[in-house]
């Protein structure tokens, strides 16, 4: 069985730094896609940045260009997003979600059939 255990939610200042982490387990195929998506109270879901294992290369949402960066772990089954120079308007409920086909949509939730429960980041002003 599939699953998806997110890590590194908590609170911080704005203009600060802080770091999620998911791992898959169940898995057998190394190469997949893993993204992180964020949901505000009352919003959508958005995409902020998708993981492909296989290459360890990563796609943005554009309100977290250049301030996000997803990677890689050294096990092929764990990426981390590292969240810096943090905006009050990143604060949400931060859900990783893996699947092996996302089409030509890596940030679009319904490409995704595997999520986690979600780690909660808060960014204060």
């Amino acid at each position: 069985r599939v699953q998806l255990a997110e890590s590194g939610g908590g609170t911080a200042e704005a203009g600060g730094s802080l770091t999620l982490s998911c791992t898959a387990s169940g898995y057998t195929y190394a190469r997949k896609w893993i993204a992180w998506f964020r949901q505000a109270p009352g919003k959508e879901r958005e995409g902020d940045a998708s993981t492909y294992t296989g290459h360890d290369t990563t796609y943005y949402g554009d309100s977290v260009k250049r301030r996000f960066t997803g990677s890689r772990a050294n096990a092929k089954h764990t990426v981390r997003l590292q969240m810096r120079n943090l905006k009050p308007e990143v604060t949400g409920r931060y859900y990783c979600a893996s699947s092996f086909d996302v089409g030509s949509h890596p940030l679009g939730s319904r490409g995704f059939p595997c999520w986690g429960q979600g780690t909660q980041v808060a960014v204060s002003a």
